[in-house]
């Protein structure tokens, strides 16, 4: 047992060295980055939003070298295909014998980490056999199965502007991301560090920190911390709060059309398990569930009009219900 637990800790303390290689190429992005780690380690997928330019592809892309994983990406288009995201069969001819046979042709799917670049670009037919690869991890195909990577990330972005064109996605696929990620503008001092790194003759050289094997590990880890019974009445209460018939708090009566479901209440135990890992921790404290809270439940509420017109979101209904839920039950 004291050997596992050496073993363990050798993992966790790979985390500082993992963050410190990433912070080599992407300047910054702390938070973002915590996001998408503990994405990782809880075994989700998440959705990141953010402009144009701001090195959403380069992030991920340094994620999978110094986690050691396969890495793809995918440019969602009007025209994209669920083949041509999935895989297709091809027609070979085996030489010795002659016999032609169908020979399936793995697509860009099958990696360990995938970008999904403008996910909500693409039709929802592609959409749709995109999140159902994300939610079985296996792909379908001429009743056959053929199982994803272990470890498989999704990391699915969309631009908050330029709406036109675009097939948002419904409310039902939105929930299938464990977080809903938002990434902003650099500070000043962070976007001068950008220019100078950017435009000379640095050439930045990450280290690989973790393996594949060592990810799924630290994911296992990730479930067995410790999260007591007092907490996990605490995150039931968060989640109740953000319905109709249960809540007290008056922001969500007023401008909330539907709250979370219990799918929301699974993802924010997870991350807040995920966070205490990444801080060197075996244990969840009430920090980790209310940092998370905000990522886990932006997109699994629905405002009503009322709320657009005066200019809320999400992020402020979810601070009055962190506001007005005691940590301690009364």
């Amino acid at each position: 047992m004291e050997t596992e637990l050496t073993q363990y800790q050798q993992l966790v303390d790979k985390i500082p060295l993992l963050k410190k290689e990433i912070a080599k190429v992407i300047v910054g992005q702390e938070e973002v980055l915590d996001e998408v780690i503990i994405t990782l380690l809880a075994g989700g997928h998440c959705l990141l939003e953010g402009v144009p330019g701001l090195a959403k592809t380069l992030m991920v892309k340094t994620i999978s070298e110094v986690m050691e994983l396969s890495f793809k990406r995918i440019q969602f288009t009007p025209d994209l295909m669920p083949g041509d995201i999935l895989g297709t069969e091809i027609l070979e001819e085996d030489h010795s014998t002659g016999k032609k046979f169908f020979q399936f042709n793995h697509g860009p799917i099958f990696a360990n980490m995938v970008l999904a670049d403008e996910i909500n670009r693409t039709p929802p037919k592609t959409q749709a056999a995109l999140l159902e690869a994300m939610q079985e991890k296996l792909v379908t195909y001429g009743g056959k199965n053929y199982k994803l990577p272990n470890p498989f990330l999704i990391i699915a972005t969309q631009n908050p502007i330029e709406q036109s064109g675009t097939y948002p996605l419904p409310e039902a696929q939105l929930d299938r991301f464990l977080l809903y990620i938002k990434l902003g503008y650099p500070s000043e001092q962070e976007e001068l560090e950008v220019l100078e790194k950017t435009t000379g003759t640095y050439k930045a050289s990450p280290e690989k920190v973790l393996s594949g094997e060592e990810v799924q590990q630290l994911q296992q880890l990730t479930r067995e911390v410790h999260l007591d019974s007092g907490l996990l009445n605490y995150i039931t209460r968060l989640i109740r709060a953000t319905r109709l018939e249960n809540t007290t708090i008056p922001e969500v009566k007023t401008y909330v059309e539907w709250g979370a479901g219990t799918r929301a209440g699974q993802a924010l135990v997870l991350c807040a398990k995920a966070r205490a890992i990444i801080k060197g921790r075996y244990s969840v404290i009430p920090e980790d569930i209310q940092t998370l809270i905000y990522p886990v439940l932006r997109h699994r509420i629905s405002l009503h009009f009322r709320a657009e017109a005066e200019q809320l979101d999400t992020d402020y209904i979810i601070s009055k219900i962190v506001e007005l839920v005691p940590v301690h039950a009364k």
